[in-house]
């Protein structure tokens, strides 16, 4: 018997595993493209753990299942109350018997790495307060499409550092790119997750630099990424931010800084005209559609390398 795998962040992976990864997604969309994908997952089954609600997350696994010939099972927040109801370890422990693969999107980053101690089956973290690896290889993906190369590329981060820039952070890195981000003081990347990207972009010739001048962040930039400036579990945080985030905004002027055919990136829902405007949301530059349908394509990598 194999050792099951788990993913549960980028920065857990090698640059080869991750080019590996993004080059099997890069195949399976040309398939699915061209006619639908094999069936790989024939008779296996996804059990989607949710604690906090998702559009793209729940559709986008529950269609890369249906694609590949498997089968996706939605639990809500209410059906399992994790940790609380019953512990995490137990729930882990009950699903490895009935399914073949556990993806769950939690808010504390504990609950996944939990799962995955205790499950016998694969868990896929499909978002925690710490990371979201597909929806960092989904951007990978979009940027490789867009660019052809991610390697020397410079990706802007405006905004609030979380999980998704620490996703991006490593992912970038492991990939050779020059990731910046900006952001206000107090909201920048945690210590741990900057020294960590730092050093897988030194081993993969990338660079991770932080600046707290938005301005200074897009000069130059090949591709400019935002996120709302309040994530969920931080909503009694709302106004103090609502105060500080303002200069971050993604709008035309901001745009103008960065490279001419820069593109524009959010990992959705955007909060139009707070951290990103209308104009630059719905731009020729915008890669926000095309990203969002990535998440897919970048999944089902993920599910045929851990469940196939």
């Amino acid at each position: 018997m194999h050792t099951k795998q788990d993913f549960l962040s980028l920065s857990d992976l090698t640059a080869i595993e991750l080019a590996n990864l993004l080059a099997l997604a890069v195949e399976l969309k040309q398939e699915w493209k061209s006619g639908g994908n094999q069936p790989v997952l024939k008779n296996k089954t996804l059990g989607m753990v949710f604690t906090k609600p998702s559009l793209r997350t729940r559709v986008s696994f529950e269609m890369g299942m249906r694609h590949l010939g498997g089968h996706a099972m939605y639990i809500s927040p209410d059906e399992i109350q994790l940790g609380k109801r019953e512990s995490v370890p137990d729930v882990a422990r009950v699903l490895s018997r009935y399914v073949d693969g556990i993806m769950a999107r939690v808010f504390a980053h504990a609950d996944v790495v939990a799962l995955a101690q205790y499950a016998r089956v694969p868990v896929i973290n499909g978002l925690s307060d710490y990371t979201h690896p597909c929806q960092g290889l989904a951007d990978l993906l979009t940027i490789l499409e867009y660019r052809g190369a991610i390697k020397g590329c410079t990706i802007a981060y405006v905004g609030d550092a979380n999980n998704v820039a620490n996703s991006l952070a490593f992912g970038g890195a492991l990939l050779g790119a020059h990731v910046v981000i900006g952001a206000p003081e107090g909201y920048q990347l945690r210590e741990d997750v900057a020294k960590r990207a730092t050093a897988l972009a030194a081993a993969n010739g990338g660079s991770l630099v932080q600046v707290t001048d938005p301005r200074s962040a897009v000069e130059g930039a090949d591709v400019v990424y935002t996120d709302v400036w309040t994530s969920m579990g931080q909503e009694a945080e709302a106004a103090q931010r609502a105060k500080v985030f303002p200069p971050f905004q993604i709008n035309a002027a901001l745009m103008a800084l960065a490279k001419k055919d820069a593109m524009v990136m959010h990992c959705l829902p955007a909060h139009r005209g707070y951290e990103i405007t209308d104009e630059v949301a719905d731009s020729p530059q915008s890669a926000l559609w095309d990203q969002a349908e990535n998440r897919m394509h970048a999944q089902k990598a993920i599910l045929v390398k851990l469940l196939g």
